[in-house]
Formats: structure tokens, sequence, C-alpha cells
């Protein structure tokens, strides 16, 4: 069997090493612009719904985002209805460096997809989404307390 998902770690690997090298300048270190991404784009966010989207623990979500707001990326806000949610929205910091943080992800998106076909890489996306779906049941099940069954 082909180690598939030894491939797919390492290239995460890899380009999260890259992305925590070339953002350490901004003070963004350890996968903290993936929330600053995901906040950007989807404004108001709650803290579950993010650490679910990036496939975390609440725990591991709490502290990049707490650290993201020490360092004035985000700031957090109240519902207005329930004062209990609160929602992340970026800064004007965290606005500003958004579009470099794009730039890189284009670019690593370009270079890790160089010399596929158009119909290749909608295959390869495809794909990696029903593997996603795959995994997602499990750490569903697993984060509910359960043990998977090997």
């Amino acid at each position: 069997m082909k180690e598939v998902l030894r491939e797919i770690g390492m290239i995460a690997r890899a380009l999260d090493s890259i992305s925590n090298i070339e953002f350490k300048e901004f003070d963004l270190t350890k996968g903290q612009y993936l929330y600053l991404v995901r906040i950007c784009e989807n404004p108001g966010i709650i803290q579950e719904k993010l650490a679910e989207m990036i496939k975390v623990d609440r725990t591991t979500a709490s502290r990049a985002i707490k650290k993201l707001e020490l360092n004035g990326f985000i700031e957090k806000r109240g519902d207005a209805n329930n004062k209990k949610i609160k929602k992340l929205y970026p800064t004007e910091k965290g606005k500003s460096i958004y579009p470099l943080l794009k730039r890189e992800h284009d670019y690593s998106n370009a270079v890790a997809l160089k010399g596929l076909s158009e119909s290749e890489v909608e295959a390869l996306f495809h794909l990696l989404q029903r593997v996603r779906k795959n995994v997602e049941k499990d750490w569903e099940y697993v984060k509910k307390g359960n043990k998977r069954n090997y």
C-alpha cells in the first residue's frame, strides 16, 4: 500500500515550516497565520467554529487566538444577543498583513501544483476532499472521547 498520508504529512509540515520562518518577522509563529487568515476571511467567527475549520482542539485554538489578540492581530467582541459568545475580528494590523498571507498561500499553491494539468489539479482536489471527509468522521468520533477500533 502506498504511504499517501506520509506524503500529505510531509507536504503539510514543509509548507508549515516555510510559513513559520517567513512570518516570524511579523510575530506570527506556530501556525498562527492559519487562524488569522480564517478570521480575516470569516470576520465574526466564533472560536469553536474556527477550531473545527482548522481541525484542532479548543485548547490549541484558544492559545493561538490569545497570542493573536495579545499581538494586536485580532480582537474579541461580544455578541449583541448573547454576551457569552465572543466573536473574532481582525484588527487593522491583522487586515494589513492578510494580503501578504494570501500571496504566500497562492505562491505555495502554484509551486505545489506546478506541472499538473488543470484536470489533474481538479481530480487531486476532489480526491483530497474525499480523504478529508473520511478522516473527519474519525476526528469527530475521537474528539468526543471515543477510541477507534483498529
